[in-house]
């Protein structure tokens, strides 16, 4: 049985949402709350493996309750469910870089057109995101890799195409490794899990915090050196070879829940790409472990974030515990080898592991 708390300063919404989320007999609401204070009170003694949060509350914003939600020793997963991620898309956002794993909006207003759609997709989420908590990999040590100079490793200036995975916590891991990064001569290309109507918001957020042309993908799309392509959410992304050279980003729908996936992306350039580089930063669940596993059996780099510098560390936890990751660091150092990476003429240790 999924264990819910619900936090809604909204009498009805509250009723409204237990209906839906027991609708089906395996999810139980074990507690509700009308504020942030209440809601950490109720987590920590309830311990629901999943929180639906609003964001506009008495008190302590959403936001802010679920940045302390996800430090707590054995965190819950948080969606959150309020109109203002759709009105405010800043917000929206913000929730994803605070440790919420997933948004649903409420529409403007609460009639039946707005729960029908919650009604249609609120149920599968807390499934799936209570599913995917990674209690153990929070807290497992960074990895620490000496310079690699064989086969599973790129030689620097020998690196095609960049790919950045990222969930829970992603918007700021991204922008602090761009930022880091500057300009690069090869194309990049993110795979954050995210709601269709968030895409474009990510990728002028990132453009605009970063410097670097960052630019949401669609299908045909040719990536161009020094471009970075945001996957449109809802949809999967996946490389394919130009004609004449270079590589088009193919969007189409794959199974799960959790879309753009990591694992379509990689697994996609482990076949296509002479030397990609894979990034896993932080997010909840395990995508883009067997994606890396594609690309090291074709001797190219993984890198992922240390596991203490994220927000939630299942993701790249998972890679760490597979023996697939080449090197660790913060996004900023993670930025910084990046550049390394990808210049002809970089020297010195680009794939160990970085404080």
């Amino acid at each position: 049985m999924t264990r819910v708390l619900v936090v809604d300063d909204s009498g009805f919404m509250r009723m409204a949402l237990r209906r839906i989320i027991e609708a089906e007999g395996d999810l139980k609401v074990v507690g509700e709350a009308s504020e942030a204070a209440a809601a950490l009170e109720l987590a920590g003694r309830l311990r629901p493996d999943v929180v639906t949060m609003d964001l506009e509350m008495p008190g302590l914003d959403g936001i802010e309750a679920t940045r302390r939600l996800v430090a707590l020793p054995d965190p819950p997963a948080v969606v959150m469910v309020s109109h203002h991620t759709r009105d405010g898309s800043a917000n929206a956002l913000a929730a994803l870089g605070a440790g919420a794993a997933d948004v649903l909006w409420k529409g403007s207003s609460l009639g039946s057109l707005d729960l029908a759609q919650i009604d249609r997709d609120l149920r599968g989420r807390l499934r799936h995101w209570a599913g995917q908590r990674p209690a153990a990999a929070r807290a497992a040590p960074p990895l620490h890799v000496p310079t690699a100079t064989g086969p599973a490793s790129n030689l620097p200036g020998a690196t095609d195409v960049v790919l950045l995975a990222a969930s829970t916590g992603g918007p700021e891991a991204l922008e602090a490794l761009l930022s880091a990064a500057g300009p690069l001569a090869v194309p990049v290309v993110i795979a954050q899990h995210m709601p269709p109507d968030l895409s474009p918001d990510l990728a002028r957020h990132l453009a605009a915090r970063s410097g670097l042309p960052v630019v949401l993908g669609t299908h045909g799309m040719p990536l161009a050196a020094g471009t970075v392509a945001v996957i449109p959410g809802g949809t999967d992304g996946h490389l394919a070879r130009a004609v004449g050279g270079g590589f088009v980003l193919r969007l189409g729908r794959g199974e799960g829940v959790v879309h753009p996936s990591a694992d379509t992306l990689f697994r996609s350039a482990a076949l296509v790409a002479r030397g990609a580089v894979g990034i896993v930063l932080t997010g909840m669940g395990r995508d883009g472990a067997a994606g890396a596993a594609a690309l090291r059996e074709r001797g190219m780099a993984v890198l992922v974030q240390s596991p203490e510098s994220c927000v939630v560390a299942g993701m790249p936890g998972a890679v760490i515990e597979g023996g697939l990751a080449t090197g660790t660091g913060t996004p900023a150092a993670l930025g910084a080898r990046l550049h390394a990476l990808t210049t002809p003429r970089a020297a010195g240790r680009i794939l160990g592991s970085t404080a």
